[in-house]
């Protein structure tokens, strides 16, 4: 049985960019699922950044990515369209965990922790 992948699309509020989250075991025969969601992302409007965050998956096989970043560099997008991203984990790596940079919504401000007080005794 063929592995499966699940995708999660966030469009930021102004418009400015969409993130796709890919989780699951991407291969050369279920990324042609991606490729639509990547085109009709980089159609939503002129100019957006795609980025296809593959940091989350179980795995990536090489000739996948080579699939997909040629769809991406061969598809025709809208009039500016820019070049689309990809986030992968480095080689070796566990899948990322989420942080709440990741789990927040795009568009928000990011939230900083305040920094640790020193205690002396």
């Amino acid at each position: 049985m063929e592995p499966k992948i699940a995708v999660v699309v966030q469009v930021d509020l102004d418009g400015r960019q969409v993130r796709i989250e890919v989780t699951g075991a991407v291969t050369e025969n279920n990324q042609r699922g991606l490729c639509p969601v990547i085109g009709r992302a980089r159609r939503l409007v002129p100019g957006i950044q795609v980025v296809v965050d593959l940091r989350g998956a179980e795995s990536v096989e090489a000739a996948a990515m080579d699939l997909l970043r040629w769809s991406a560099e061969h598809e025709n997008p809208a009039a500016g369209a820019r070049k689309v991203k990809f986030l992968l984990a480095s080689p070796g790596a566990a899948p990322a965990t989420s942080t709440l940079e990741d789990a927040r919504p795009l568009g928000l401000p990011t939230m900083h922790a305040a920094p640790e007080a020193e205690v002396t005794r």
